[in-house]
């Protein structure tokens, strides 16, 4: 069985792998994060949580692996775009084998496509009393096969081997909650490009998940637009002023592009935490913890946690790890960028 696998995280603009070996988990540590590698992906290569042109993701692919050495091609692969279903439910107790045969008849109804085009699986979180028995409670995934199958295609063309498909939630959950917040409420806020994730966790378990069509790169279009200025000059801005600094740049119309798109943004976030505590009596929210790129730009953080009320930390994605020198010195000051591919990595799949 591998003790090792590489969690592939592939995003808009970015491609992350981490490698973890669980051989050694021991004490406050998980395993070790032995190796680490991140390449940027060309404009237009992956759109949507889907890859839209296979050679040059492939290309990317041999090419992060010859960057960061890998010593395995064992991967597992992360999905999580705002097309992927994701709903809590309950189903009658039953084993998970036979529940996942069950699915197709169980939740056509919540889904947006027909059961034919979708991959399912459930993931149990908890057991609750019904009138006809005991029920499973736990979290729906639904995800296109074809888009599905089109990120296989693009990971096997690079000459990788994939052993699983993992939801990114989940991944984030796995490398984050261990440790400090295992028996608190919290939640995960990973900014992407153009995707947002929001998992709120409860004693270690995935309670709600929400994907929204939203992250950084808005931030970076809406100051292109109200600037007329090119994508790498926007970027910058974005980066160097951020929210907190915004009327610092000294121009109007870039700090209203910064502040109303983070905004929208932020309010969809409050959104979401506000959804799960007016649906769960007497839950309480206890912290916000902060990844992705998107989640860099300067004062986005203090802007969250005044919105939601709520303290908000960076995550670490390594914090649980034992983590090789040489990558400590690549994360350092960046270790929330890669909480999504060390939890991919954190999977039991063929271990």
């Amino acid at each position: 069985m591998a003790t090792k696998l590489v969690g592939l995280d592939i995003g808009t603009t970015m491609i992350r792998a981490a490698e973890v070996d669980l051989s050694g988990r021991a004490g406050a540590t998980l395993g070790t994060l032995s190796k680490y590698a991140e390449v940027p992906l060309p404009a237009g290569s992956f759109i949507d949580g889907e890859v839209q042109d296979s050679s040059s993701t492939s290309a990317v692919l041999k090419q992060l692996w010859s960057k960061g050495g890998f010593s395995t091609k064992d991967v597992v692969v992360g999905i999580g775009s705002a097309r992927t279903v994701v709903r809590e439910m309950e189903v009658a107790e039953m084993p998970i084998d036979q529940l996942r045969k069950s699915l197709p008849f169980q939740v056509e109804e919540f889904l947006p496509m027909s059961t034919d085009e979708a991959l399912l699986d459930f993931y149990p979180t908890g057991q609750a009393d019904g009138e006809r028995g005991s029920k499973l409670r736990g979290v729906l995934v639904a995800a296109s096969k074809h888009s599905v199958s089109n990120m296989i295609l693009a990971i096997e063309s690079a000459g990788l081997k994939p052993q699983g498909v993992d939801l990114k939630a989940f991944a984030l959950t796995r490398s984050l909650v261990p440790g400090q917040w295992m028996n608190a409420t919290v939640a995960i806020v990973d900014i992407g490009a153009r995707t947002t994730t929001v998992a709120i966790v409860e004693n270690g378990q995935p309670r709600l998940i929400r994907m929204l069509p939203s992250g950084g790169q808005e931030v970076t279009d809406a100051i292109a637009v109200a600037t007329q200025l090119p994508q790498p000059d926007a970027e910058n801005i974005k980066r160097r002023f951020g929210i907190a600094a915004a009327n610092e740049s000294g121009n109007k119309v870039t700090a209203d592009a910064i502040v109303n798109t983070s905004k929208t943004l932020v309010e969809s976030v409050r959104n979401t935490l506000m959804y799960y505590t007016g649906n769960n009596a007497g839950a309480v929210i206890q912290h916000g913890i902060l990844t992705g790129g998107g989640s860099l730009m300067p004062g986005l953080g203090q802007y969250l946690a005044s919105a939601c009320r709520l303290p908000v930390s960076f995550g670490n994605g390594a914090g649980t790890m034992k983590v090789s020198k040489r990558v400590q010195s690549a994360l350092a000051g960046r270790e929330s960028l890669v909480a999504v591919a060390v939890g991919l990595g954190m999977s039991e799949v063929n271990r």
